[in-house]
């Protein structure tokens, strides 16, 4: 193995992390590993290479992903009733909560939105938790999403170095 293949299964390892862990943006780190895979010049089992066709088709499911992790959760909070300050608290809470991992970052992310909600959108204590519940699902959908992705990436690298 040389140097570019180590920095892209690397890569592909940030990436899968990066999707659970907020400010790290684990697709793209995970195309950039597999970019590196293919500047290696790496082959599956069959000897094939990596085609450019498969990077780009990858560039594009990194891209839809991305934007789809900043949609998703409004949507889905606004569909719930919810507010940005039920957004920013479920932010804020996921952060408070990553010093107990995963259940802090769970309950942080579901409280954080309640008291996002509740405190500065003066909201009913129903409406905050229906609010907290479609933010925290908003959250669970975009991470899987950036999971999926980054795993399926991360295979990629391994089957082409």
């Amino acid at each position: 193995m040389d140097w570019m293949q180590i920095l892209a299964v690397i890569a592909g390892v940030i990436g899968v992390i990066g999707s659970v862990l907020p400010g790290l943006p684990g697709p793209p780190i995970s195309w950039i590993g597999m970019l590196l895979a293919f500047l290696a010049h790496g082959t599956n089992g069959a000897g094939d290479p990596m085609s450019k066709t498969m990077l780009f088709v990858w560039l594009g499911i990194v891209t839809l992903v991305t934007v789809l992790d900043y949609v998703v959760p409004a949507m889905l909070t606004k569909a719930t009733g919810g507010h940005k300050a039920a957004s920013t608290g479920a932010i804020i809470g996921l952060f408070a909560g990553m010093f107990i991992p995963p259940i802090g970052m769970i309950l942080g992310s579901l409280l954080g939105a309640f008291l996002g909600e509740y405190a500065f959108a003066k909201q009913t204590a129903g409406d905050s938790f229906r609010a907290a519940l479609g933010a925290f699902l908003g959250f669970i959908c975009g991470t899987g999403m950036k999971l999926i992705c980054s795993g399926v990436m991360l295979y990629y690298i391994i089957v082409y170095i």
